[in-house]
C-alpha cells in the first residue's frame, strides 16, 4: 500500500482529493494537512511514501515544503498539483526537488498514475506545462529581487520594504528598478504582477 499525505489549505478540496485517491486499491491517504509547515511534521509522523503538495497555503508554500521535504526526508516522493498552470512554478518545483508537478484539473486517474511512478523513480510533469516552461525561459529575477518585487506587491512603500528585508531604501530602490527593466512593466505594481502571472514569485 502507498501511504499518502496530501497538502491543500482548501479542506473542501482536500477532502475530495482524498476520496478519489481513497478509491485506488493500492493508496491510502494516511495524513492530511493544511498549512506548508505541516508537511514536514506529518511525513515524519505517519512515514509517508509521497507528499502531495498545493503550492499556495499558508505557513510556508509548496515549493518551500518541497524543499525541506527533500533535505530532511529524500525519501518521500514529491508531487506538486496546483490550480496555477504557470511555467516559472514548474521550473521552481524541480528546483526544489518535487518529482512531478500536475495542474489540479487533471483527472484523477492521471494523479493516481502519477503517485504510482514518482515511486517506480519517474519524473511526472504535464506536458503542457513542460512546453511552455522551455518556451518562457528561465525567470530573469534573482532572489533578492523577487524578495523586493513579493513584498512591493502587497503595496508596501521602499522604507516598509527595506524595514522587511533589512536593506537600506536605496538598495532597494535599485532592485525595483532593475526588477521593472527585466519584467518589461512601467511600474513595480506591474512588475510584481507580471512576476506572479509567470510564476516567478
Amino acid at each position: 500500500m502507498i501511504r499518502v499525505l496530501l497538502t491543500e489549505d482548501q479542506s473542501m478540496v482536500r477532502e475530495a482529493l482524498a476520496a478519489l485517491l481513497s478509491l485506488e486499491p493500492d493508496l491510502e491517504v494516511v495524513a492530511q494537512a493544511a498549512r506548508g509547515d505541516e508537511v514536514l511534521p506529518a511525513a515524519r509522523a505517519h512515514d509517508v511514501d509521497v507528499a502531495l503538495l498545493d503550492i499556495e497555503m499558508p505557513g510556508i508554500s509548496g515549493l518551500d515544503a518541497a524543499a525541506v521535504l527533500r533535505d530532511e526526508l529524500p525519501g518521500v516522493k514529491i508531487v506538486i498539483l496546483t490550480t496555477f498552470g504557470r511555467p516559472g512554478y514548474l521550473r521552481r518545483a524541480m528546483e526544489s526537488g518535487a518529482d512531478a508537478f500536475l495542474v489540479k484539473d487533471a483527472p484523477a486517474a492521471r494523479l493516481a498514475d502519477a503517485v504510482r511512478r514518482v515511486l517506480r523513480g519517474e519524473r511526472v510533469i504535464d506536458p503542457v506545462l513542460a512546453a511552455a516552461a522551455l518556451a518562457d525561459g528561465a525567470s530573469p529575477l534573482t532572489d533578492r529581487e523577487r524578495d523586493v518585487l513579493r513584498v512591493a506587491g502587497d503595496g508596501a512603500t521602499n522604507a516598509e520594504i527595506a524595514h522587511a528585508l533589512r536593506l537600506s531604501q536605496g538598495t532597494v530602490r535599485n532592485y525595483l528598478s532593475i526588477a521593472i527593466q527585466k519584467t518589461g512593466a512601467r511600474n513595480r505594481t506591474e512588475a510584481a504582477r507580471t512576476a506572479r502571472d509567470k510564476g516567478w514569485l
